[in-house]
């Protein structure tokens, strides 16, 4: 089966390539979407950007579960860039006739490999077209080495953790210069949230920057469990290795 690529170059112009030397060549995380994504009535979430503490740019995003999957991948370490529907993949079928579809997401991963990804709000999201499409796309990313996923919704607490250490990406919420090292040396050893804010000072200026250095691992917490004052914080690494950044 034989792939293409559709994508807008730099300058906004339709380039159409064959799929292996697009992605080969192609920076898809600097390009705009290909398509937009639809404003469909009634739904409480349209379409919107998100800010990425990845790259400090906006990230077109067009569900409020693509939303909280850009918010995993952004805090995800082996994340480099991420980019909305930059990319539509077109291919035939057995019996010759073209599909198409254009992934929701796309991210870059340090090692120079990439994912492909749609955000279902639940497995069968999309119905058959979208599952038939899935299978296409996952082979067109194993023919190249990068991955397809229909990313599984997160659990409901890890998203509303994810959702609220967010609000805290921005690196002015490091704070004044020297909050940071006292949060991080207040935290050296596991305590309750609330103790190493008070070991720090007012919690009022600490806790922003322990938000800070929970978002970016420099601090550890259970984000499985619902976030509360007496909730242990520790150093990174505590506790075992992080698995709620990711894309699982």
């Amino acid at each position: 089966m034989g792939f293409e690529a559709v994508f807008l170059d730099p300058v906004g112009q339709t380039v159409q390539q064959r799929w292996a030397d697009a992605a080969l060549a192609v920076a898809f995380e600097d390009l705009p979407p290909v398509s937009a994504f639809p404003a469909v009535p009634g739904r409480r979430w349209g379409p919107g950007l998100w800010w990425s503490a990845t790259t400090g740019r906006h990230v077109a995003a067009g569900s409020n579960a693509m939303r909280t999957q850009l918010t995993a991948l952004d805090r995800n370490p082996d994340v480099t860039a991420l980019a909305g529907r930059p990319v539509r993949l077109l291919w035939r079928t057995p019996r010759g006739q073209v599909r198409s579809w254009v992934p929701q997401l796309f991210a870059r991963y340090t090692d120079g490999t990439a994912l492909l990804a749609d955000c279902p709000s639940h497995p069968d999201a999309g119905g058959e077209r979208a599952l038939n499409a899935a299978k296409a796309v996952a082979q067109a990313c194993a023919d190249i080495g990068w991955t397809y996923r229909r990313l599984t919704p997160l659990d409901d607490v890890l998203a509303a953790n994810l959702k609220w250490l967010a609000g805290y990406r921005h690196p002015r919420n490091a704070g004044r210069p020297g909050l940071m090292a006292e949060v991080l040396e207040a935290f050296a050893r596991p305590r309750a949230l609330i103790e190493g804010a008070e070991a720090v000072g007012d919690p009022i200026e600490a806790l922003p920057a322990l938000f800070h250095a929970l978002w970016h691992r420099q601090l550890m917490t259970p984000l499985e469990v619902p976030l509360h004052e007496r909730v242990l914080v520790g150093p990174c690494g505590w506790g075992g290795p992080d698995k709620t950044g990711g894309d699982e």
